[in-house]
């Protein structure tokens, strides 16, 4: 969280609006609540299933986000584990989402996930694809839109994340022009998370600098 305090205050940024989201994937149930108690109230975790066990485990006395990629037939399990989606990237998946979240009878909170690389390994829509799904979104009552998130390439040196990082705050800034209430970035990981602060995120998705590196 230092290193959270002082990149928002070189940004000139409230501490405060920056969550920090621990990357639970595949870190066993003893280190997860080491990390609660040292005062962690959101994980992030990429797999429905996983998920589910450490959920059953450890119960709800933090948020669980989920971070990976959603398949449509998963939504389901999804809708009922998860406080937030940060992976929405496509119209069928909101759809189904929505769908799903009604018969829980509850508002789904989602983010829009944007391959802004271009990389056939990365998942996520297109720019111009997130504004359709976003417009179809809002007109979803099960769904709460946020806002955006992305995962630029892997660089050694963080500012090479930084073009990213700007382009999603920008669209951001574009859809609010158009009339999508969009507030929440979710941008920046172990390697570059203060960079992304600088440039405007409200979540970052921090595991290596908090777990160590994974088995």
């Amino acid at each position: 969280m230092e290193r959270i305090d002082k990149a928002a205050r070189r940004a000139g940024r409230d501490q405060k609006e920056i969550k920090l989201v621990a990357v639970s994937k595949t870190v066993e149930v003893a280190r997860i609540k080491e990390a609660i108690e040292a005062g962690v109230t959101i994980l992030g975790e990429n797999y429905v299933q996983e998920a589910q066990k450490k959920i059953e485990e450890i119960g709800r006395t933090v948020d669980w986000h989920f971070i990976g990629h959603l398949q449509s037939n998963k939504a389901k399990y999804a809708v009922r584990l998860f406080n937030m989606i940060h992976s929405l990237d496509s119209i069928p998946l909101a759809e189904e989402l929505n769908r799903r979240a009604e018969k829980e009878d509850r508002i789904m909170k989602v983010m829009i996930e944007v391959n802004l690389s271009g990389e056939a390994t990365k998942f996520g829509a297109e720019e111009i694809k997130a504004f359709d799904i976003a417009r179809r979104a809002l007109h979803l009552h099960h769904l709460s839109l946020l806002g955006l998130m992305t995962m630029p390439p892997y660089f050694d040196s963080p500012e090479m994340s930084r073009p990213y990082f700007i382009q999603l705050r920008e669209l951001k800034d574009k859809m609010v022009k158009e009339g999508i209430p969009l507030k929440e970035l979710s941008m920046g990981m172990s390697n570059d998370f203060e960079v992304a602060i600088e440039e405007g995120a409200t979540y970052v998705r921090v595991g290596t600098a908090i777990f160590g590196l994974r088995k």
